[in-house]
């Protein structure tokens, strides 16, 4: 197969609000720093590929208006997924797989600041059975945080732990939204208390791939996409098992994560109880250093959230903090869809 790597990572710092910023002077600053790490121009660049969503935006095709801040012209090859930009890195890395691109840029940006994000995210439900229910994403990760409870595989205080953890770590992160001592607070949604939530907040990232003696001679030490897979869990809630992530667990499988142990991994896991599951599935243990970014308990723009793990993890690999990392993705209510992919530096 192909060897193609992440070569350049940037991000916003995350903020509560943008007001003043519209979505391309937002992403502008991103895409001038990934490809300023990595001395290319738009030009130079063979495929682009982004991620955000219509829904947050308020407006049909916004995608579009965001090519302002890439240039589209003089013509580009360029594509856009209404997921996660998580998933339009697969995108983009499929197409070098092919032969067909030997660089790759893949951005992806979120405001969840003008509207209500409880609320928009039930978009994403059943449209017969669950939406016209109206439950929130709080709401379901709720449920799911109680079912494991139930289940004895974690309790409000290991929860609370996570939390803290998760904070603590992002005092290294200086683009996390919240960081340091961030109380448990009130409960927003029972067993769930605000401390065990994501921050709602704008913020893009941006990565490069290329493949082969491209990316060695882009980066000093690139990282290498070892594998990476996406999976579904039935669009039903009624009929999965809220404790448990086959579908992490199999795309982990094809991704070749089980093959050898890892020394870092980047989960997008929104809310505390969400850790939970996926460590599981993934089969970390406590010699795994989970989420040193903060993860998405630090900042979490959606539709950004997930690049940002891939990112994060390159980013390690990239100054030599990690050799072998996976890089996790979700989309959805509780943990429905799941991308995993493996990253390791240089033998």
């Amino acid at each position: 197969m192909r060897e193609v790597a992440i070569v350049a990572f940037g991000q916003t710092d995350h903020r509560r609000r943008s007001d003043e910023l519209s979505e391309v002077e937002m992403l502008m600053p991103v895409l001038h720093d990934v490809l300023g790490r990595t001395g290319l121009k738009t030009s130079d660049i063979d495929f682009t590929c982004s991620g955000s969503s219509d829904y947050l935006a308020g407006r049909a095709f916004s995608f579009t208006m965001a090519l302002d801040g890439v240039g589209a012209w003089p013509p580009i090859s360029e594509s856009h997924v209404e997921m996660d930009g998580a998933w339009a890195l697969y995108e983009a890395w499929v197409k070098l797989l092919t032969g067909d691109a030997d660089t790759a840029l893949v951005y992806a940006y979120g405001k969840s600041s003008p509207g209500e994000l409880r609320d928009v995210l039930t978009r994403q439900l059943d449209p017969y059975y669950v939406a016209p229910l109206w439950p929130d994403s709080v709401s379901l990760a709720a449920l799911q945080a109680q079912a494991l409870i139930d289940a004895g595989d974690t309790d409000e205080k290991a929860l609370a732990g996570i939390g803290a953890r998760s904070r603590a770590a992002a005092e290294a992160n200086p683009h996390a939204q919240l960081s340091g001592s961030v109380p448990a607070g009130d409960y927003l949604v029972h067993p769930l208390r605000t401390g065990d939530c994501p921050p709602i907040g704008d913020g893009a990232a941006a990565v490069i791939l290329a493949a082969g003696d491209t990316a060695r001679r882009l980066c000093e030490r690139p990282a290498w996409i070892r594998g990476m897979d996406h999976r579904i869990e039935a669009h039903s809630l009624g009929v999965r098992d809220l404790t448990d992530s086959p579908s992490t667990r199999l795309a982990a499988e094809r991704a070749g994560a089980f093959e050898r142990p890892v020394d870092t991994a980047e989960l997008h896991a929104p809310f505390t109880s969400q850790e939970v599951v996926l460590r599981k599935a993934l089969r970390l243990d406590d010699s795994v250093d989970v989420n040193p970014s903060g993860g998405a308990l630090a900042a979490n723009p959606v539709m950004a959230a997930g690049l940002i793990r891939l990112g994060e993890a390159a980013a390690r690999i990239h100054r030599g903090a990690s050799d072998r990392a996976i890089a996790h993705a979700t989309s959805g209510p509780c943990l429905q869809q799941n991308l995993v992919a493996v990253l390791e530096g240089e033998s």
